[in-house]
């Protein structure tokens, strides 16, 4: 009809054009709202979402583990972000006391059956270490060696695994690992000891009455 304001059909190419637009903007979308979220995780890999988990109900005393590694201090170029990107596992030997923590709920349980539940809220992977700590020895004094990791000679166990209990392959960023132990009356001392995590900072004393 002329004179009147009508739509132009699309031909194919156009149909193309704008069904690759509309997904263009729905995946621009989906990594805005997952950057944004916390679902992607920076670490020395690339980008990655990390599991997320909620341990099942522990047996016996159950110990919360926060295991945290500060952001703001890990990069190659200072302590507020400056050039260079964030620090990863691989580069230990630049880590500096004070970057990383082990944060317990609680710093006695009876002896008996002890259950940790360590969560990393840290960008990092990390892991939990149980070890005996002697009469008069200091949390903290253990030697490091060349590896950038301390002995582990009377471990009592782990939680090392990425929602899951006991040992693994380390607890991803943002999720959570379990171990229930048997622990007789004494003094321990729960570690990362992944290379340069201990000189870090991770470590605290768990006292068993």
């Amino acid at each position: 009809m002329t004179g009147a304001v009508g739509h132009r059909p699309l031909n194919g190419r156009g149909l193309l054009t704008g069904a690759a637009a509309v997904v263009l903007l729905a995946a621009g979308s989906t990594l805005a709202v997952a950057a944004g979220t916390g679902g992607l995780d920076s670490t020395s890999s690339g980008t990655r979402s990390a599991p997320n988990c909620t341990a099942p109900a522990l047996p016996g005393t159950t110990v919360s583990v926060r295991i945290v590694d500060m952001r703001s201090m890990m990069s190659r170029g200072g302590m507020m972000g400056g050039p260079g990107g964030l620090l990863g596992q691989g580069d230990w030997r630049h880590f500096s006391h004070g970057m990383m923590r082990v944060l317990v709920s609680a710093s006695s349980a009876p002896a008996g059956t002890v259950s940790l539940r360590a969560t990393n809220a840290g960008y990092l992977t990390h892991e939990l270490v149980v070890l005996p700590l002697a009469v008069g020895q200091l949390p903290g004094a253990r030697s490091i060696g060349n590896d950038g990791k301390v002995d582990e000679t009377g471990s009592l166990g782990e939680a090392s695994a990425t929602c899951a209990a006991g040992a693994g392959e380390g607890i991803a960023a943002g999720s959570t690992g379990w171990v229930s132990l048997h622990l007789p009356a004494g003094r321990y001392e729960l570690v990362c000891n992944l290379p340069g995590h201990y000189a870090a900072g991770m470590y605290a004393e768990l006292d068993v009455t």
